[in-house]
């Protein structure tokens, strides 16, 4: 038989996608952000479960695509550690933490520093990787810090530091 009629992947149980980059070292997380990543864990199996329970299973690239997101969410819970922003003093600007700013223009806005995988820029949720949380970590109350942003400088004075709500 020719080689152009046979299909040379048949029989592959799963397709090769690609495996979801993994950040080296620790995931510092919040509380907030263990519980939900278990939650993000607990989805997905029940997803794959869905996925595998259906009669027609030809396309097997949403049950791969499951686990592998799965091993992904298993390697950074693996990593995890975390930090209780109740252990803060509230002296200064910690991971965990919200703190108000005002800008020049005496505007305020709350920004609560959390894990990489808990940051959510609508919500004001900053990584602590982020240019404005280092700007601000280790401030107190009443110093101006200096974010650096792509359109240019802004001063921001802290104006209250506070535990976030949960």
């Amino acid at each position: 038989m020719s080689r152009a009629f046979v299909n040379e992947d048949a029989g592959a149980d799963r397709p090769d996608l690609p495996e979801l980059p993994v950040p080296p070292g620790p995931n510092i997380v919040t509380p907030r952000g263990l519980a939900a990543l278990h939650a993000q864990i607990a989805q997905r199996q029940a997803d794959l479960a869905a996925l595998k329970s259906r009669p027609d299973r030809l396309d097997k690239l949403p049950e791969a695509a499951a686990e592998r997101d799965l091993r992904w969410l298993e390697a950074r819970l693996k990593a995890a550690v975390v930090i209780d922003p109740a252990a803060h003093d509230l002296t200064e600007v910690a991971f965990g933490l919200a703190v108000t700013v005002a800008d020049e223009d005496g505007k305020e806005t709350t920004y609560e520093i959390v894990g990489e995988d808990e940051a959510d820029a609508p919500r004001h949720r900053i990584a602590p990787n982020s240019p404005l949380a280092r700007a601000l970590l280790g401030a107190q109350v009443g110093d101006v810090v200096t974010w650096r942003r792509p359109s240019g400088a802004l001063d921001l004075e802290v104006v209250r530091i506070t535990h976030a709500d949960p």
